[in-house]
This record gives C-alpha cells, sequence and structure tokens, in this order.
C-alpha cells in the first residue's frame, strides 16, 4: 500500500476540545453531585481573592479542592495543613488545566482525635510565643469595684456569678453579651475582651477593674470556641487581670492558659473575684478588738513603768535640805568674806598709788619728747624719697605723652592703615574680575544653548500679537497678525498679508546688536 494514499474515513464522530471537556465536566458533576470525603489536609493556599486552595489526601491519592470565599467565612473549622477532615461537597472539572477537582461546601473535623491534633499543634505554637508564659501573669485586685462578665446574658452562668456575687460581697457588674457556642463564639468573646479594655477609666462608663469569660460545660466542640487563636490572643493582651471560668473544673481549653487566673466553674470565678463581706466584717471587727486591747495593755505597761520609777525616786524635800544648809553657811561667811575683800583691794590701791610720784611721771615724759624728736628726724629724707619716686613716675607718664610720641605712633597706624588698603583694593579687584569672568562665561553657556543659536542655522519663530509662540497652521490661521523672528532681526505679518521677496543680490539686513550690560563701575577708594 502506498503510504500517501489516504486513509479510509471510519464512523466515529469528531469533538472540539471544549466539547468534550463539557461532556465530561456534566458526566462528572451529574454522578457526583453530592459527596463526603475523607482526608487529611495537604498544601493549603490563601490568595487574596478570598478562596481557599487545598488538596485532600490520604496515603495513596491526592485530589484537589476549592472553597469559595462565602463559604469559607462561614466555616466553623479554619482550614490548616495536616488536618484531619470529612469534607461535603460536589466534584467537578477544571478545563484550564485538564483536571478534576472538588467544590467544598462544608468541612468539620474527622473524629475527636483530629480535634485533639490540631488543639495540641495550636497549643505549642501559643506556647512558643510565651503567651502562656507565667510571668506575664497579673494579680487579681482585692475588692474590684467594677467586674466585666463576658458570657451569653440569656444562659444560667450568669446568673450563678450575680448571686454568688449578691452573697459574698454586691459589686457593679457589666456584661458583654457574647455567643459562647458556635461559629460566631469566639469572634464576639474576642471582641467583648477588646471592648471592655478600650473603656476608659472614670468614664460615663466605668472601666472595669477585673473581667470574667464564663461558660457551662459542654462537650469539646462545643468548649472549640474557646480554643480559637483569637481568643487566646485577646485574652494574652488585656490590660485588665483576666478570669477564664470555661466548662466544669474537668474541661481546660487554651484561654485558661492565657488568663491570669482559671476558675473551675463560673460559681468559682465569682469567688475568686470578691472576698466574702462577712468575714472581712468579722476580720475588721476582730482586728478592732485586738487593736483595743492592746491599746489598754500598753496603758497598763507604762503606768506600772511609771509607778517603778516613781518609787525609785527620792523625795523632794531631801533635794532641797542640802542646798538649803550651804546657803546658811555661805551667808554667814559673806560679812567676813566682803571686810577681807576691801581691805586687799586698799592694800594694792596704795601700792599703785606710790609708784605714781612726780619723778615717774617727768622721766617717763622725758623719754616719749626723746622718742618723738628721733621720729622727727627721720620723717624729713622719708618725705623727700617718696617725692622724688613720685616725681620720677610722674616725668616717665609725662614722656609717654608728649606730642612726639604721638606723631610718631599714628605714623606708623597711618602707614599700616594704607598697607591695608592697599591689599583690600588688589582683593576686591580680583574677586569683581573672576565674577565677571564667571558670568561672561554663563552668557556664553546661554546664548549657545538658547534659540538664537538656533536661528542662525536657519530657523525662525513665529508669535502672535500678544507676544505668544505659535506651534502649528491652525494656530497661525487664528491670529490676526504675526511676528517672524530671524536670526538677524523680526518682521511684523497682518492678516493675510505676503511679505515681499526681496530682489537678488541684496544684502539682508542686519540684526540689531543686542544691548549689553553696562560695564561694572571700578572698584572706588573705601576712604
Amino acid at each position: 500500500m502506498d503510504l500517501f494514499e489516504d486513509a479510509t474515513p471510519d464512523n466515529a464522530p469528531e469533538f472540539t476540545v471544549s466539547e468534550i471537556s463539557g461532556a465530561l465536566k456534566r458526566m462528572i458533576e451529574g454522578e457526583f453531585s453530592h459527596v463526603r470525603i475523607r482526608g487529611e489536609i495537604g498544601r493549603v493556599s490563601f490568595p487574596r481573592s478570598g478562596h481557599v486552595y487545598l488538596d485532600l489526601k490520604d496515603d495513596r491519592s491526592v485530589i484537589s479542592a476549592v472553597i469559595w470565599k462565602g463559604v469559607a467565612s462561614r466555616l466553623e473549622t479554619a482550614p490548616e495543613e495536616g488536618l484531619e477532615v470529612v469534607a461535603t461537597g460536589r466534584l467537578t472539572t477544571f478545563p484550564g488545566q485538564s483536571k478534576y477537582q472538588m467544590v467544598i461546601e462544608d468541612m468539620a473535623p474527622a473524629g475527636m482525635g483530629a480535634l485533639m491534633a490540631m488543639l495540641e499543634k495550636r497549643r505549642a505554637m501559643l506556647q512558643a510565643e510565651g503567651l502562656f508564659d507565667p510571668a506575664r501573669k497579673k494579680p487579681l485586685p482585692f475588692l474590684p469595684e467594677v467586674i466585666g462578665v463576658v458570657t451569653s446574658p440569656s444562659g444560667a452562668v450568669i446568673r450563678d456569678i450575680l448571686h454568688r456575687l449578691r452573697d459574698r460581697f454586691p459589686r457593679k457588674v457589666l456584661i458583654w453579651p457574647a455567643a459562647v457556642q458556635g461559629k460566631n463564639c469566639a469572634p464576639e468573646v474576642a471582641r467583648g475582651i477588646a471592648g471592655f479594655n478600650r473603656m476608659t477609666p472614670g468614664g460615663a462608663l466605668p472601666r472595669p477593674d477585673l473581667i470574667i469569660v464564663a461558660r457551662g460545660g459542654g462537650s469539646l466542640e462545643d468548649l472549640w470556641g474557646f480554643n480559637e487563636e483569637i481568643v487566646v490572643r485577646a485574652a494574652a493582651a488585656s490590660e485588665i487581670p483576666l478570669i477564664s471560668a470555661v466548662g466544669h473544673e474537668t474541661d481546660t481549653t487554651l484561654i485558661d492558659h492565657a488568663a491570669d487566673r482559671r476558675a473551675p466553674t463560673p460559681t468559682a470565678a465569682a469567688e475568686l473575684a470578691v472576698p466574702v463581706r462577712a468575714d472581712l466584717l468579722a476580720w475588721t471587727a476582730e482586728q478592732g478588738a485586738r487593736l483595743t486591747r492592746a491599746q489598754m495593755q500598753a496603758l497598763d505597761a507604762r503606768k506600772r513603768i511609771l509607778r517603778d520609777l516613781s518609787r525609785a525616786l527620792p523625795r523632794p524635800e531631801t533635794l532641797t535640805e542640802t542646798q538649803s544648809q550651804r546657803l546658811d553657811y555661805l551667808g554667814q561667811r559673806l560679812g567676813s568674806g566682803l571686810s577681807g575683800l576691801v581691805q586687799r583691794r586698799k592694800v594694792a590701791l596704795s601700792e599703785a598709788g606710790g609708784a605714781l610720784r612726780p619723778t615717774v611721771l617727768s622721766n617717763r615724759i622725758t623719754r616719749e619728747r626723746r622718742d618723738l624728736e628721733a621720729l622727727s628726724n627721720r620723717l624729713a629724707p622719708a618725705l623727700a624719697r617718696a617725692v622724688a619716686v613720685k616725681q620720677e613716675r610722674l616725668q616717665t607718664r609725662a614722656d609717654r605723652l608728649s606730642p612726639v610720641r604721638i606723631s610718631e605712633r599714628l605714623a606708623r597706624g597711618q602707614g599700616d592703615f594704607d598697607r591695608l588698603t592697599r591689599t583690600l583694593l588688589r582683593l576686591g579687584t580680583q574677586d569683581l574680575k573672576a565674577k565677571r569672568d564667571r558670568l561672561e562665561a554663563l552668557e556664553r553657556l546661554r546664548y549657545s544653548v538658547g534659540y538664537e543659536a538656533t536661528l542662525e542655522r536657519g530657523y525662525a519663530v513665529v508669535r502672535d500679537e500678544a507676544g505668544h509662540v505659535l506651534r502649528s497652521r491652525e494656530e497661525a490661521a487664528r491670529a490676526g497678525a504675526l511676528e517672524i523672528e530671524f536670526a538677524d532681526g523680526r518682521f511684523s505679518l497682518t492678516g493675510g498679508d505676503v511679505p515681499p521677496v526681496p530682489p537678488s543680490g541684496t544684502p539682508p539686513r542686519k540684526a540689531p546688536r543686542r544691548k549689553e550690560d553696562p560695564p561694572a563701575p571700578e572698584q572706588g577708594s573705601l576712604f
């Protein structure tokens, strides 16, 4: 048979790729419109569109799956890699990549084991971040003025808490309504904790001094909202001390680890929040009685000490008897003592008067006069020397103030002044020349890059009567008059006029010389 001979046509119909893809899509969606698949979540992707793309796998096979944005926001269990789930949805195909996939409409953990594995994984992650560190837990206030409670307002938990607070120590209670079960539990509880923390102290609605997050007992699924990461982070970030009272004593959730204190029951949380008022009153009365007894005992002890000290003191009469007797003895000796003192003073006066004879006074006057004459003889030479020293100093200063000295200093100063003036003029001239050279260089540069240099190469600039540059034929047609600038000057046209062509050989009109800036005046003398 010839290889190029046409093959015999058969009866099999021909399909396009889109037709085959559509047929497969209808067949798979018709056969598997509602399926439940159990498997482990593998790869998970969260693009910016809000949809979720993931893989469901077991030990032998993998199925791609997608969760549309509206369904993903309603799921109670967020998809996490490694979580075993039961996914409910339908199978469909994706013709763009020639593959089939599952569109998930609902998803739940596959049994208690999956929930516990996810719980343990989340607990380890949050503990590694330090949210459960005991060092960051705050002490509870001894007697809070306002207590904030995040719980369901219609449940029995809030009634138990209010009843227990009323029995122990009545306090103001603010209730933040929140769902304690279901998909709205976690966001509402987190908003309640954050809302209490955002209140202003001393505002119209007082800020709580203590927060209690409470819920009654239930299964692991019922309490799952308190294991969500958003609730744990809100409890850890709370600046107000927080008591976790979720479930019964055997129930443990992640918020218990992040809270400052854990109460086994909501009633126990109320007992941790406030003391017993009757016990405080009894304790206060007991402390008052003890204080009164201590004061009486202290007074009695001090009275006994005072009595003991008073018995050791002597009688007042014995303290003055000796001093009175001594006073009488000295009074008796006073007369004879005065007489003896007068006699001794008289003797001393007689001895001093005997030393004041006229001869003694004359000799002393003569000695003093002789000393005065000796000092007088030394005074004249001393005055002469002092006057000579003063005159010499005066002459020295007079020489320094003579006209000759002043003229010499003026001459030296004039010479220095002239030298500085010449130096200043020289430097000023050099600076002015440098600036003039720089200005001329800039002017040459401006002219080289300006449009005047372009005009010299044969171009022209067209303006209207207002001086605006025209860039198109339409603008020139609308203008009433035109002004054309050439390299050698400007030429004006009125609307519709055609300028005459100069005869051949007529020399072009020279461009008017550009008016240069007047030269800078010479630098004159500053003096």
